[in-house]
């Protein structure tokens, strides 16, 4: 949040505010000791809109476009209040059952998807049993050289969704599981596990089958799952501020700077092509929800 400019009295600001929260550029004023009123915009991509529109409101403040967005503001902060008691009610709901964590709750999905790597992970000693992982991979890495998804062409559907569920290593499972655990738990929080489900489902399918493609069927993880995940809470929040999605500055820098650690071969063989495929999908489908969550009628 950043101090954009001052003005003169409380009047001034209230209007000032209104046409702020109406172009969708959320602020705060606030009294100062000297009688000024100071104006503070809270998304750092929307301080140089702010600061343009408030030097044309000093020097016009009696312009129309100024005083005719308090109806629209009084609509975007009830909008924003509706959201929000919805958001607290599904919140309200996941604690009878789930004991809360960070800022959103964890929900039955994320809890589910997290208990079944784990449980993945414990019987194949941390990848290290082929026997047991060889039916979880999506295709078989012995016998189905030479074939394109044998096994699941003859109906073995479930192996195009597997792998995600596969670790190889504590530290492989740790740290998917807290991204996992974050990013799960927000979604799922904001919107619903069904979304949380699609999501999770579609990604997979698409950082499996690339992974296969280029490569080998003798892969696994959750990452391109989060990568996903992550590309989708980015683009929704940033696209769509009201959805309460969005991943800040630091955390953008962690990801994409591990996607280039893991894409450069730093630390050995990593499943780069269901990183960048993960990442693509959650970017296309969260710019994609944005535009369409713009496009509903208003109620």
């Amino acid at each position: 949040m950043r101090s954009i400019g001052y003005l003169a009295d409380e009047k001034m600001a209230r209007v000032f505010g209104d046409f702020l929260v109406a172009a969708g550029v959320r602020n705060q004023t606030e009294y100062e000791p000297d009688g000024s009123w100071s104006v503070w915009v809270v998304d750092e991509d929307h301080i140089a809109e702010a600061q343009a529109a408030l030097a044309r409101y000093r020097a016009n403040p009696d312009a129309p476009e100024f005083h005719q967005a308090a109806t629209v503001a009084a609509k975007v902060r009830a909008d924003e209040a509706k959201e929000l008691a919805e958001y607290q009610r599904r919140v309200r709901t996941a604690r009878s059952l789930f004991p809360k964590f960070g800022g959103y709750g964890v929900g039955v999905l994320t809890y589910g998807l997290i208990i079944v790597c784990v449980i993945v992970a414990l019987y194949s000693g941390l990848g290290k049993d082929f026997d047991f992982l060889r039916h979880l991979h999506i295709a078989d890495p012995e016998f189905s050289r030479n074939k394109f998804l044998p096994e699941v062409l003859a109906g073995q559907v479930w192996r195009l969704f597997t792998p995600i569920f596969i670790h190889f290593g504590p530290i492989h499972l740790i740290f998917n599981m807290l991204w996992l655990y974050q990013l799960g738990s927000m979604i799922e929080g904001r919107q619903s596990a069904w979304r949380l489900a699609l999501l999770v489902a579609g990604i997979a399918l698409v950082s499996n089958l690339a992974q296969y493609y280029f490569h080998h069927p003798r892969f696994g993880g959750m990452s391109g799952v989060v990568y996903g995940l992550a590309g989708y809470v980015w683009m929704r929040g940033k696209y769509d501020r009201a959805s309460g999605l969005g991943l800040d500055p630091q955390s953008i820098t962690i990801l994409l700077v591990w996607f280039v650690i893991c894409y450069v071969g730093i630390i050995g063989r990593v499943a780069n092509t269901a990183h960048l495929a993960g990442l693509i999908m959650g970017l296309v489908c969260g710019r994609l929800s944005a535009y369409l969550a713009s496009r509903r009628p208003e109620q």
